[in-house]
């Protein structure tokens, strides 16, 4: 899974609470909006979130976590999910049949 650098998260959850702040002031402003829309667009694609409400979510929890625990929140998985299972043995068999 690919992750976006920190500080790129950081500078985009800015932007996208600032943009929030002017739209919130004034919710007429039309380039407020789509200023607003814009950043949130930017960090659903950076956060690989369907939503904006999802992405800041994602943004704020990325940045408050390590690498790995943020990786293991997203995918579910422990670490021992992750070992290698034990499948059934191979189907090649030696020369000798075994």
């Amino acid at each position: 899974m690919l992750l976006p650098a920190k500080n790129e998260v950081a500078r985009q959850l800015r932007r996208y609470r600032m943009w929030e702040r002017v739209m919130l002031a004034a919710p007429a402003d039309r380039a407020a909006r789509d200023h607003f829309e814009d950043s949130g667009y930017t960090l659903c694609v950076l956060m690989g979130k369907r939503c904006a409400r999802e992405a800041v979510a994602a943004a704020e929890r990325y940045l408050q976590t390590t690498l790995p625990a943020y990786l293991q929140e997203q995918t579910g998985q422990t670490r021992k999910s992750r070992a290698v299972p034990h499948g059934p043995p191979s189907e090649r068999r030696s020369a000798a049949g075994w």
